[in-house]
Formats: C-alpha cells, sequence, structure tokens
C-alpha cells in the first residue's frame, strides 16, 4: 500500500514537473511579445519613454574632428605640373550637436514628429594638435570654385587684379569657418556659415504605430524627396541618420547621408558583433559599392553628373554635388578610401586605412541605438588644365584634391552605459530568465520524477 501511495505520488510529481514544463514552454512566445511590447514602449519617441530622453538632446558630446592638408609644394605645382605633395595636420576638435532639438512638433495622426537641428561648433584645445591660428597652405576655394563658376578669362582678370594664384596660406579657422576672400568680395569658407545656424526642419515618424519606421525621415524642408539629381531614385530621402530599429535580425542599416545639404541614403552592412562596456553591439560599415563606379554598382549611375571629370563614369570613390554648391566639390571616404587608384596617385601623401577612414556605427540589436559611431568624409574640390588661366597652364589633367578630412564621432560614457542596462536591458533579462526558469524548473521536476520513478517500480518488481 505504501509502494502505491508513494507510485501515485510520483506520478503527480511527474505530471506537475510536465506541467511547469510546459508552461515555461508556452509563455516563450508570451514572454517575448512582453519582451517585444516592452521594448516597443521604450523605443517610440514620445515624451516618457527612454528614446525620448535620448532623442531631444544628446547626452553623449559629438566631436567633430578635422584634419587639413597642407600642400608642401604649391608653386612647384604652378609652375612645373607637379603632383601635389600633401602633409596631413590634425585633428582640430569641436563638440558639435550639444544644442537640443528645437521647434518640435508632434504629428499625432501621421504618427511623426518634426523638428529644428541648431547648428554649433566649440573648439576643443585638450583634444587638439594645436590652435585654430595654426597655418596651412590649401587650394584658393575661389579659384579652384571659379574655374568651373566663371569665364576663364574673368578668372584670370580676377586673379591677376587680386594678386592671387592657385593655392593660398591660410588659419585652420578661416579654412573651415570663414574669411573675407578678395576675389568674391564675400565670406568664403568650407563650412560657412554654420554656427548659429539650422538644419531642417526635419520629419521623422516616431514609432509608434509600427516601430521598424522609428526615425526614418518623412520629409525633409517640407519636401519628401530632393532635386539635386533629377532622378526619382537618386532623389529619395530615407535613412535615419545614426538610429535604427531594432536589429536582431543583422539587415543592413539605411542611412542618411547629408553632405552640404545634399542627399544621399547610404546602407551600412553588418560586419561583427563586439563588447560595448557590458553591452553586445552589432557594427554597421559602408561597403565598397556605396561610392563604386556605376559600372560595379549600376544604381550610382544617377549620381554621375560630369561624364569628363569621372571619365566617362568610371570614376570610384568620390561623389560630385557640384550641382548643388554651384563648385567643383567633391565628397569622399578620407584619402580616397574604396575609390580608384588614380585618385590617391595623382597626390603625394595619401594613405587609405579601413581601420582609420572607414564610417562605421556600433548598433545595440534590441534597441536599435547606436551606442557608437565614427561618421568619416573627405571633402575635395576640382582643378585642371586652362590654355586662359596663367596658374593652370601647366596642369596636366583634372586634379580632385583633398581639402580636409572629418571625423564626427560619440560613444557611450560609463554611466550611460550603466543607466542603459539598468532601465532597459535589466528589464528584458528579467523576462527572458523568468521563462527560461520555469523552463527548467519544470525539466529538473520531470527528470528527478522519472529516475525516482523508475527506482520505485524496480521496487515493486522485487517485492512480486
Amino acid at each position: 500500500m505504501g509502494c502505491c501511495n508513494k507510485l501515485c505520488g510520483l506520478k503527480a510529481g511527474i505530471g506537475a514537473g510536465i506541467a511547469v514544463a510546459v508552461l515555461g514552454i508556452i509563455l516563450i512566445p508570451v514572454g517575448n511579445n512582453i519582451i517585444r511590447e516592452t521594448v516597443t514602449k521604450e523605443l517610440v519617441i514620445e515624451p516618457g519613454t527612454t528614446a525620448w530622453d535620448n532623442w531631444v538632446s544628446a547626452d553623449a558630446p559629438v566631436y567633430r574632428q578635422f584634419w587639413l592638408f597642407d600642400v608642401q609644394n604649391p608653386q612647384d605645382v604652378v609652375e612645373n605640373g607637379s603632383k601635389p605633395k600633401l602633409v596631413e595636420k590634425g585633428p582640430y576638435t569641436y563638440k558639435t550637436r550639444y544644442l537640443p532639438k528645437e521647434n518640435i512638433t508632434a504629428n499625432p495622426e501621421h504618427y511623426t514628429i518634426s523638428f529644428l537641428l541648431p547648428a554649433g561648433a566649440i573648439f576643443e584645445p585638450s583634444m587638439s594638435v594645436g590652435s585654430e591660428e595654426d597655418s596651412v597652405t590649401s587650394l584658393n576655394l575661389a579659384v579652384a570654385g571659379g574655374y568651373k563658376l566663371f569665364p576663364a578669362w574673368v578668372l584670370e582678370a580676377a586673379i591677376k587684379l587680386n594678386n592671387v594664384s592657385l593655392f593660398q596660406r591660410r588659419t585652420v579657422r578661416e579654412i573651415l569657418w570663414g574669411y573675407k576672400d578678395p576675389i568674391l568680395k564675400g565670406t568664403l569658407g568650407l563650412f560657412f556659415p554654420y554656427n548659429g545656424t539650422y538644419d531642417g526642419p526635419y520629419s521623422v515618424f516616431t514609432g509608434k504605430d509600427d516601430i521598424s519606421k522609428v526615425s526614418i525621415i518623412d520629409s525633409w524642408q517640407g519636401e519628401k524627396k530632393v532635386s539635386f539629381w533629377n532622378n526619382t531614385y537618386c532623389d529619395m530621402i530615407n535613412g535615419t541618420g545614426t538610429r535604427s530599429g531594432p536589429s536582431k535580425n543583422k539587415e543592413p542599416c539605411l542611412l542618411k547621408a547629408l553632405f552640404f545639404n545634399v542627399f544621399r541614403s547610404v546602407s551600412a552592412e553588418y560586419e561583427r558583433s563586439l563588447d560595448l562596456k557590458g553591452i553586445e553591439v552589432y557594427r554597421f560599415k559602408l561597403p565598397p559599392l556605396t561610392l563604386a563606379s556605376p559600372a560595379v554598382n549600376p544604381d550610382n549611375q544617377c549620381f554621375c553628373t560630369d561624364y569628363v571629370v569621372t571619365k566617362n563614369c568610371t570614376l570610384a570613390g568620390v561623389l560630385d554635388i557640384s550641382s548643388s554648391r554651384g563648385q567643383p566639390v567633391y565628397i569622399s571616404l578620407p584619402h580616397f578610401l574604396h575609390g580608384s587608384p588614380y585618385l590617391v596617385e595623382d597626390v603625394e601623401g595619401l594613405g587609405p586605412s579601413e581601420e582609420h577612414h572607414a564610417t562605421f556605427l556600433d548598433v545595440e540589436p534590441t534597441t536599435g541605438f547606436s551606442l557608437r559611431f565614427a561618421k568619416r568624409l573627405q571633402v575635395n574640390m576640382m582643378y585642371g588644365p586652362s590654355k586662359i588661366i596663367t596658374v593652370l597652364k601647366k596642369v596636366k589633367d583634372y586634379t580632385i584634391l583633398p581639402i580636409v578630412w572629418l571625423n564626427e564621432t560619440a560613444s557611450l560614457d560609463d554611466e550611460t552605459a550603466d543607466r542603459f542596462k539598468k532601465e532597459l536591458l535589466s528589464r528584458v533579462d528579467m523576462l527572458e530568465t523568468v521563462q527560461f526558469t520555469l523552463i527548467g524548473l519544470g525539466s529538473a521536476a520531470l527528470v528527478l520524477c522519472t529516475v525516482a520513478h523508475c527506482l520505485v517500480s524496480r521496487n515493486n518488481n522485487k517485492l512480486v
């Protein structure tokens, strides 16, 4: 009778173990739904969420580092048509993106929110190799710009009248932020105007109705496309800047790239997983196809606007934005990384490096937050041969000359990392622990009861 009671109790125990295990298995989709809802709620761009506090203002400081190219042989280039010899000087570092977004306006009926992005740059001497007053010999912006903008005889007269040449000696501050140019009789600089200006307005999706759309641009300056490229595909506005939706599946991140108010959508591809302050992140990088020639990447055909300079659109590694700037400005990765070999060979002093010059984003896969990024690009200008302009008579071919390259970067600090793990990831971990604990307990109980059942059965057989 005692054995029967034991056997009945064990059967009940086995049943309970199975029930607990089954409950844990049943709770997997339920737990996943809870986790998904928890994450989704915190990712929506609306007051009260984790995303909102980080979206309104940049908690982590964003720094923009500049390396300027100092031309060592300007006279030799002009008089003999020699290759420019370049020496990189930098970094000169500025704190940027420290101002909160302005004119934030929610549009709940469209699940979008609009805002203005104020621009500001504060020089950081402790993070720089020198002062803003350091001098650099660089391409004369007015002469290079006038090469396409003015008739040759007009530019030649202006050069002689103002006693200038193809190159000029300017301070770091002047080249970046502006100086009074004698030819144009106005302020000229690579990033002029900047301080006190605004980018936008932008309108982005909040993710309230579809979390996969969070932070994707709906419109810019009231338009859903740009008109720089005269092509439906190239004029599309999409991407997210430095934030994407959850990316557990490691799909490419579609990013928005804004070069001198010119949009170019690019796709960053998954490279590898990394540990960032105890948080797993996925690293995404721009692939070589991004700026490949149309012969290699047909999607880039509509970005080719000058068949002469690009040698019938076979040039790789640069984006010609002259049509929007009115000046021969070309954007590339630093040191012409992934560019046509002759871009590097036309000058001396360049050494493209994947480690130092590639653009990357480290994305936390559960939330889609970029916890570290480095957006790197190079600003170049073009000059070419001329039979009329004296300073260009010895130039043998079109030359795309690097002026400066920059690295806009930010990374999660220790305090923010701890808060991120505590406020969001800890809750996700807790929910996952609960569901797998139930499975574990049920499985353990099932195993123990099954073993005990075998022992009791053996004893009953002996008694019989």
